[in-house]
């Protein structure tokens, strides 16, 4: 099932809107945190390291549904954590809906198959699944064997319910471009809406610092990752698996995003597209980012300094993110903000991108191996 017509409508004028009255930032997404604890200790996460105390909470709904209404976006991403944790999840998802916002559930789907009846198929509702990776490459991404056939397992359900089905991939500097092909191929039969990709970002908690993309790094990854089909095989039968026509793969992100991951397109960062809200307040200045928080989000976008945030500010920790939460509302901005984003967008949406567009890049280095198992906080005594 595409995109809703009404979600793509709904983006469009609200962003165009913005640009009419001249507003400079405004949020496109906003990253709802209800909570941190989670029932993984994936090696690149670093949201469970938090004290025990602090994974036994969680936010009420009343204060979801005051933070979506402050903050204004049109669509809420939910993050965690893994969200099918909370208590009220059903009565915050049933809240937003009502408020008629586009609605991301970011779920590892352990929960998710046994969770289905207490939500209702909706457009404003999406299961946005978390999948690293193939069987080996996802398990080990996530520390626990058989993951990822109960997400399988789980995306077929829901999809068979009529819900809303999208997923999320974070990759390393391990990655195998053919594999990650392979897992397109393999989430487009399970019947998926699209595909949300990104490099991961170096959490100063995160169990494994070895793993993750340097800027060039991405760049060539997701060139061959990403790169079109220059000679056609002979007959359906001779294509590789992990190797079938791009046109198949459908993805939850804007042109402009994709050939920015590819070095194609130009993008500074707009951290305030996507806000953060959590257990401590509106986070300072990005989901990505930890570096103290604001009471109210006129707070945050009045008293954060935008201008030490991005790789053109020199913040080393911005140095090598091309993480979607900085950069997709920066696309989806260029996109309506310029005849060059426009014309782009439209050129790729229709013909898909040139096999000329890649631009030269460092190769990629040599596999590296197995993730170190992180050290996993204990979640007996939590409120689960």
């Amino acid at each position: 099932m595409p995109v809703p017509v009404s979600q793509m409508w709904t983006v469009a004028s609200y962003v165009l809107g913005k640009k009419l009255r001249r507003v400079e930032r405004y949020p496109l997404v906003l990253m709802l945190e209800p909570l941190f604890r989670c029932n993984l200790a994936c090696a690149g996460c670093g949201k469970i390291q938090h004290p025990v105390e602090t994974l036994r909470r969680h936010l009420t709904p009343q204060q979801c549904f005051d933070a979506v209404d402050e903050c204004g976006a049109p669509m809420v991403s939910i993050p965690g954590g893994e969200p099918l944790l909370h208590p009220d999840i059903a009565e915050i998802v049933e809240g937003l809906v009502e408020r008629k916002k586009y609605i991301y559930l970011c779920t590892n789907a352990i929960l998710l198959e046994e969770h289905l009846d207490k939500f209702t198929p909706s457009k404003y509702l999406s299961f946005s699944v978390h999948i690293d990776g193939l069987q080996e490459e996802h398990d080990e991404a996530v520390c626990r064997d058989g993951v990822f056939d109960v997400a399988v397992s789980a995306i077929r359900a829901a999809v068979e319910r009529g819900f809303r089905v999208t997923t999320n991939t974070t990759l390393f500097n391990h990655a195998d471009p053919d594999r990650v092909r392979e897992m397109f191929d393999t989430l487009m039969d399970l019947g998926v809406e699209g595909m949300m990709v990104s490099p991961g970002y170096p959490y100063e908690k995160a169990p494994d610092q070895e793993h993750f993309l340097h800027k060039s790094e991405t760049i060539s990854l997701f060139q061959r990752i990403l790169a079109p089909q220059s000679q056609p095989h002979k007959s359906p039968r001779a294509t590789p698996r992990g190797t079938a026509p791009k046109k198949r793969w459908q993805f939850n992100q804007s042109p402009l995003f994709m050939e920015y991951l590819r070095g194609n397109f130009d993008l500074e960062c707009t951290p305030w597209g996507n806000p953060t809200y959590n257990l401590f307040g509106w986070q300072k200045p990005c989901y990505l980012m930890n570096e103290g928080y604001a009471t109210s989000f006129n707070e945050l976008m009045q008293t954060t300094d935008w201008s030490a945030y991005g790789c053109a500010s020199g913040n080393p920790k911005c140095t090598d993110c091309m993480v979607h939460s900085g950069y997709e509302p920066s696309a989806v901005n260029a996109t309506f903000g310029s005849l060059k984003g426009l014309l782009t967008t439209a050129r790729l949406t229709l013909l898909g991108p040139r096999k000329s567009d890649n631009r030269p890049s460092p190769p990629m280095p040599a596999p590296h191996g197995r993730h170190a198992e992180p050290e996993v906080v204990p979640l007996e005594g939590l409120h689960v």
